[in-house]
């Protein structure tokens, strides 16, 4: 099972929950935790083990080759993300609007656009009992995250595939980068608060994972803050509520702290054995 835990914003404990499941989870099963929020992950601050390796992650960016080029400008007219334009004589490839698509480096009849391996990030892996961690960093100054998302989902496939429990947290909100983390699991856990802000950004989220077609419930954190709203919102969509966190000082107290909360709070340990519970019915 491959389970997503997004939101619709940021600061709802989608990291927060994907934690303390994970570690909860690995108890009792083989379980893989993905921090795949690339540009500011943080997950790790939490696993308190070792680095077992760190892979790094390139992409293919082309690269023009002036001797060869004949100007033709064809590449400008394949490339649907506007990546490559014509100055003058010369032309101009943009790295931040590229998608290593290829097409341009192999359509060219010059062959003047070959392909080049640049940095994209890194993947750091961590190895806890019966828990692996891994967590992507983006490189600074690069704007494109789904790249290394995909590049993750693909490293996941291809070393922890024998996991019997896979979660991911997703990056925050609904654009492409929560799109691409989500798209490949089986069944997506939408975190949320009770305030106006929480309810707003649930439902944006609510509608891309309905138009993504994928299976989904939600988690309500710091219950016993703002108001009913969004639990009307979830009765009159028919959604299912997985689960309540109840709003408590200590809890953001030995957060902050980077502390396993499950473990000390009995509150949350019950949420998350209600999580699991559903996650094992949907095997």
């Amino acid at each position: 099972m491959r389970i997503a835990i997004a939101s619709g914003k940021g600061g709802t404990g989608k990291t927060f929950l994907a934690v303390n499941l994970a570690l909860k989870a690995a108890e009792t099963q083989t379980t893989l935790l993905m921090d795949l929020d690339v540009e500011e992950p943080n997950g790790g601050i939490f696993i308190q083990a070792d680095a077992a390796d760190v892979h790094k992650v390139t992409r293919a960016i082309p690269i023009w080759d002036p001797g060869a080029c004949n100007l033709c400008g064809k590449c400008i007219s394949w490339c649907k993300f506007n990546a490559i334009i014509k100055l003058g004589e010369m032309i101009l490839v943009m790295p931040p609007l590229c998608h290593s698509c290829y097409a341009c480096s192999e359509l060219c009849p010059m062959q003047a656009l070959p392909m080049e391996q640049q940095s994209l990030g890194e993947i750091r892996h961590l190895k806890l009992g019966k828990l692996d961690f891994t967590e992507s960093k983006l490189d600074i100054g690069l704007e494109q995250s789904s790249p290394l998302i995909e590049r993750t989902l693909e490293f996941a496939d291809e070393h922890f595939g024998d996991k019997e429990l896979q979660l991911l947290d997703s990056p925050p909100g609904t654009a492409c980068a929560m799109v691409s983390a989500v798209k490949t699991v089986d069944y997506v856990i939408l975190i949320s608060e009770p305030t106006p802000f929480g309810l707003f950004d649930l439902n944006l989220a609510v509608e891309t994972v309905r138009q993504l077609g994928l299976p989904f419930s939600v988690v309500i954190n710091r219950d016993g803050i703002g108001n009913n709203d969004i639990y009307k919102y979830l009765e009159k969509e028919k959604i299912q509520l997985l689960a309540k966190i109840p709003h408590q000082r200590e809890i953001a107290e030995m957060y902050s702290r980077g502390e396993i909360i499950y473990q000390q709070v009995p509150a949350v340990d019950e949420a998350l054995n209600q999580i699991l519970s559903k996650i094992r019915s949907l095997s």
